[in-house]
């Protein structure tokens, strides 16, 4: 049995219900063809929010494969890699971001020598991944 979601129909999502291996009945969602092409649209052009968050950042590269073309994901990737090559940090002193080094608190240099390890990771991942996609 097919439903509209509720609030997503606009978004091309429908729901099936299906007889569940125990009681529980089973939900499945599934994109519309609509739902598809919105996808790929979103995939193609994200939000400014959707590359510079982390936690977006992933959901898009979870999806980025969908997006077909080689080309059109290294944009993507370079967006991302743009954002992180800018000066960034946890704290700052008036508009100067503060470095790890210049932290006397060992938790936040801390967050701040974790954060610049995740970020070199990233940085040398996205380089590697641009390049192969543009090749």
């Amino acid at each position: 049995m097919v439903h509209d979601v509720p609030g997503a129909g606009h978004l091309g999502v429908e729901r099936r219900t299906e007889a569940g291996a125990a009681a529980a009945p089973r939900h499945t969602l599934s994109l519309t063809a609509e739902g598809c092409a919105e996808l790929r649209r979103r995939l193609a052009a994200p939000t400014d929010v959707d590359i510079r968050d982390g936690s977006r950042f992933f959901v898009l590269l979870a999806f980025l494969a969908h997006l077909a073309d080689p080309a059109a994901q290294a944009t993507v990737l370079q967006r991302r890699l743009d954002f992180l090559s800018g000066p960034a940090s946890f704290f700052h002193a008036g508009n100067r971001p503060l470095r790890a080094e210049d932290q006397p608190d060992p938790f936040r240099r801390g967050m701040l020598t974790i954060a610049r390890a995740q970020s070199r990771a990233e940085k040398r991942w996205l380089t590697d991944t641009i390049a192969e996609l543009r090749s």
